[in-house]
């Protein structure tokens, strides 16, 4: 397909976003981009659908100045229950259930990460890299240094959750224009 084609197709969307989500007023959603329900998008961050999909699950939260964008024929797929911490890049790229990606993290087009893994702060998932279920990776590149165990696994959802109480609050607020 065609560049002008692509755009055409995937901009002339409007998002989907559930009634639960929440948006803060100074994110930009833009293109074919859904939001699953009590997902949430912070202040700066960007998600930009305009040549490819991009789909949050339910109670995933993109934290403030990430940025999640795709390829050509590589869609952005997270999961359920992710959290996507500050100022990560998020590019054409698979994240499972329950995943925690640190500050200033990059996933690079078509990595996949492991529902249940951590990807520490200001590592570089390169390329392609497929990452395992319950795996800590850190480093530049990013490699995975252990295997998380059953209690961290399972912890990973209760940042997430916290998010989604965080957003419900949010969206009470009418932040209005600043200044």
């Amino acid at each position: 397909m065609e560049v002008e084609e692509r755009l055409e197709r995937f901009l002339s969307r409007e998002p989907v976003v559930a009634d639960s989500a929440y948006v803060a007023p100074s994110a930009i959603v833009m293109g074919a981009v859904t939001l699953g329900e009590y997902s949430s998008v912070w202040p700066g961050a960007i998600l930009r659908g305009d040549i490819e999909e991009i789909r949050v699950g339910r109670g995933s939260n993109i934290q403030d100045g990430t940025i999640v964008h795709l390829a050509d024929d590589m869609p952005v797929e997270i999961g359920e229950f992710v959290t996507i911490g500050h100022g990560a890049m998020i590019h054409a790229c698979k994240i499972g259930d329950s995943c925690l990606i640190g500050m200033r993290a990059i996933v690079l087009d078509g990595a996949e990460i492991g529902a249940e893994s951590i990807v520490g702060a200001g590592a570089l998932v390169t390329k392609g890299t497929i990452v395992p279920p319950g795996s800590l990776v850190m480093g530049m590149p990013a490699k995975v240094v252990k295997s998380l165990d059953e209690n961290t696994r399972k912890s990973l959802r209760y940042w997430a959750e916290k998010y989604v109480k965080v957003s419900r609050a949010h969206k009470k607020r009418d932040y209005g224009t600043p200044g």
